[in-house]
C-alpha cells in the first residue's frame, strides 16, 4: 500500500471527461476521487466540447473542434501551448497519468518532456473494432494499425496499466517494451447498493410500458457500432418468438440508435424494445434494477464496467464470450456466456423459467462486484506511481 506520508502532484490527461456513459470517464472520476481523498494534489487536463478553453476547479479544458469524419463525438484540440497548459507545467507534476492514446497524450508527452515527470499510461481501448467500424474496411488492416500505432505512440511511457488480463495479453502481442501492471478499474459501490422498493420498481417499469409479468433484458451504455447491439436485437427477436413476455430495455444513446430503431421495426419487435435515451449518471442504478437480466454482445470492452455495475445491482449476466468477463461472470453461477444463437436462447429459457436460480445468481453477482471497490483501485494505482518514482 502506498505510504500515507507521500503526497504527490498528479496530472491525469484524458480525451474524455464529460461523456456520461463511458468507461474511461467513470474510471478517471473514480481515480480522481480516491487520490484526492488520500491527500494527493490532482489535476485533470482534458479536451473542451467547444472552442473555449477554461478551468473548472481542478479540471482544465482545452478548446477543440469536432472530428466526426473519423469517429462520432470525436474532438481535436486546437492548441497545445495554451496558457492553461503552461500553468500546469509551472505547477510541476510529479507524475503524469495518461488515459487516452490520441490527442491528450500529446499534452502528457510535452509536459513530461519539459518537467521530467514520468508517464504512467492506462490502455482503456482495444482499437481494432473501432478502426474496422469507423475508419478502415479490413479487420486485418485494423489489427495491424492498432498494433503499430500503439507501439509507436507509447514508446515514452514508463509503465502501462491494463484494466484486465485481456488487455495485458493484447499489449504483449503488440510488443510493448514498458512493464505492464493489471489493475481492474474500480467502481463506486455505494451508489449501486441503493435499492428501489418493489413498488417503485413496478411503477417505473409500468411507466415504460413494461407489464408486471414481463421479463426484461437490459443493456446500458453508449450506443456505438463497436458494441454489437445489432446482434442483440436479432437474438431478442428470436427469443421473443419463444417467450412473448420478454422486453428489451436499452439505456443510453449514441450514433447507432437510429439504425437500431430501424432494425427493431424491420424485425417486428419495435413495440417490445424500449429506448430510454441518455440518463443521469446518478440515476443509472435505478435503471439497472428495472431489468431482470443484463445482456451484452460486445467484444470491444477492456474494463467491462457496465458488467460490474449490473452485477452490483443484483443482475444475472448473459454476455457474448469475451476474456474481459473472466473475473465478473462465473458460468452457471451468476450468468452465462454465449457463442451462438443456440447458447443465447437456451440461457434465456433457463433464466426465464427458474426463479430460484435467478435469486441465487443475483446474490452471487453482488458478491463478485464487491471485489471491485474503487478504494482498492486507488491504492493499486498509488503503488504504481511510487514504483516509477
Amino acid at each position: 500500500m502506498a505510504s500515507q506520508d507521500t503526497k504527490l502532484k498528479i496530472l491525469i490527461t484524458t480525451d474524455l471527461y464529460t461523456t456520461e456513459t463511458n468507461g474511461v470517464v467513470t474510471s478517471v472520476k473514480n481515480l480522481f476521487d480516491e487520490l484526492t481523498a488520500n491527500g494527493h494534489d490532482v489535476k485533470i487536463l482534458t479536451i473542451s466540447d467547444n472552442l473555449h478553453s477554461h478551468k473548472e476547479g481542478a479540471v482544465y479544458y482545452i478548446r477543440s473542434v469536432p472530428l466526426k469524419v473519423v469517429y462520432p463525438d470525436l474532438r481535436m484540440p486546437v492548441s497545445y501551448r495554451h496558457k492553461l497548459i503552461q500553468e500546469i507545467i509551472d505547477w510541476k507534476p510529479d507524475v503524469v497519468h495518461s488515459q487516452c492514446e490520441f490527442f491528450s497524450y500529446q499534452f502528457a508527452a510535452r509536459i513530461s518532456r519539459i518537467t521530467g515527470a514520468p508517464i504512467v499510461h492506462t490502455y482503456h481501448t482495444l482499437y481494432e473494432q473501432y478502426l474496422t467500424s469507423y475508419v478502415v474496411p479490413s479487420k486485418r488492416l485494423g489489427d495491424y494499425l492498432a498494433k503499430v500505432l500503439s507501439r509507436a505512440r507509447l514508446k515514452r511511457v514508463k509503465t502501462l496499466v491494463a484494466p484486465t488480463l485481456k488487455v495485458e495479453h493484447t499489449l504483449e502481442g503488440y510488443g510493448m517494451k514498458a512493464p505492464i501492471s493489471v489493475v481492474p478499474s474500480g467502481i463506486s459501490l455505494e451508489q449501486h447498493h441503493q435499492r428501489l422498493t418493489s413498488q417503485e420498481r413496478l411503477e417505473r417499469r409500468r411507466a415504460l410500458g413494461i407489464a408486471d409479468d414481463d421479463q426484461v433484458l437490459l443493456n446500458l451504455g453508449r450506443l456505438g457500432g463497436e458494441k454489437n447491439l445489432g446482434e442483440l436485437m436479432e437474438l431478442f427477436a428470436e427469443a421473443r418468438e419463444q417467450n412473448d413476455h420478454l422486453k428489451f430495455l436499452i439505456v443510453g444513446d449514441g450514433p447507432a440508435r437510429e439504425d437500431l430503431e430501424k432494425q427493431a421495426q424491420k424485425l417486428g419487435v419495435a413495440e417490445d424494445v424500449i429506448f430510454t435515451g441518455m440518463v443521469e449518471p446518478s440515476q443509472v442504478q435505478n435503471y439497472y434494477q428495472l431489468g431482470d437480466v443484463f445482456v451484452s454482445a460486445s467484444t470491444s470492452e477492456t474494463q467491462g464496467l457496465t458488467y460490474i455495475e449490473a452485477a452490483a445491482n443484483g443482475l444475472p449476466l448473459l454476455c457474448r464470450q469475451d476474456d474481459c468477463l473472466a473475473d465478473v461472470l462465473e458460468e452457471g453461477q451468476n450468468g452465462y456466456e454465449y457463442t451462438s444463437a443456440e447458447d443465447f436462447l437456451r440461457a434465456i429459457d433457463e433464466m426465464a423459467h427458474n426463479p430460484d436460480w435467478r435469486a441465487a445468481a443475483a446474490k452471487r453477482s453482488e458478491e463478485i462486484a464487491a471485489s471491485f471497490d474503487k478504494k482498492a483501485f486507488g491504492e493499486a494505482i498509488e503503488n504504481i506511481y511510487e514504483s516509477v518514482l
